[in-house]
């Protein structure tokens, strides 16, 4: 049985042990990206509802599932109701989760919650996020004498997003090179192929020299947006309506598996 079989058998037990109804499971992390090494672990995430009785309760009750972490699988999710709300918010998350390229579960229900998302979709939230885990993965990760391989994807992907959402005003796409074609200096074009295929051939712990070139463009850029963030017009509805009308469908719509 294949990796994919096997999460989607987890996902079937997390519905029957959890009383839950997953409305979508997808693949998160560099294995989405397109950058992840031979020994990454699979990064699922889903959404997920409840029994409308569940959300009535005076009791505070969790948002979120956390079913495995070890050295192959990264399972956990949140409920629908804490997905909608940082929908709202235009919590970056929420667009990725929504367009990743790697799907393990899909409802037809998700077509419904993926079609309002775009509204909610903030350019100054979103580019401030990208810009904060760029500056502080380079901070932290960049500095030293060597680094690891996947701590300059870890800096120059959201980079590439936050240039995205930037020069298209849409949520940025997930798979980097996707980001990378269209977003990504040229005359860097040959030092990332290079780089991509070292990753894809090494362990997620193996580090290389300093890539001059990479550094300046990282270190250059990340004072360029810094900039520009301020300047940035906020978009996004704030209107709960549509939200809460969906919600109440997928409640009044939940059959336990």
């Amino acid at each position: 049985m294949d990796i994919t079989e096997k999460i989607k058998e987890k996902l079937d037990e997390i519905e029957r042990k959890e009383n839950v109804r997953i409305l979508l499971c997808v693949e998160s992390g560099s294995r989405s990206w397109g950058f992840a090494s031979p020994d990454s672990d699979y990064d699922a995430r889903f959404v997920y509802v409840r029994p409308a009785e569940y959300y009535l309760k005076l009791g505070k009750t969790r948002d979120v599932i956390e079913w495995q972490l070890d050295d192959v699988y990264d399972i956990s999710g949140w409920d629908i109701q804490k997905y909608l709300r940082l929908a709202y918010s235009s919590n970056a998350t929420v667009f990725e989760w929504s367009s990743s390229p790697v799907v393990y579960k899909k409802t037809d229900e998700w077509k419904q919650i993926a079609a309002l998302l775009p509204a909610y979709f903030n350019r100054r939230a979103a580019l401030g996020h990208y810009l904060g885990l760029a500056k502080g993965n380079f901070q932290k990760n960049l500095t030293g004498e060597s680094v690891k391989l996947k701590k300059y994807f870890y800096s120059l992907r959201p980079m590439l997003c936050a240039r995205w959402v930037i020069e298209k005003g849409t949520p940025p796409p997930m798979p980097f090179d996707e980001l990378a074609s269209e977003m990504l200096d040229r005359s860097l074009t040959d030092e990332v192929k290079t780089l991509l295929e070292l990753k894809a051939q090494a362990a997620e712990s193996e580090k290389c020299a300093h890539i001059a070139a990479l550094d300046d463009y990282l270190k250059n850029g990340i004072e360029e947006l810094s900039e520009i963030t301020d300047t940035i017009t906020p978009t996004g509805s704030k209107d709960w309506a549509p939200l809460d009308k969906l919600f109440l469908s997928l409640l009044n719509g939940f059959s336990a598996p």
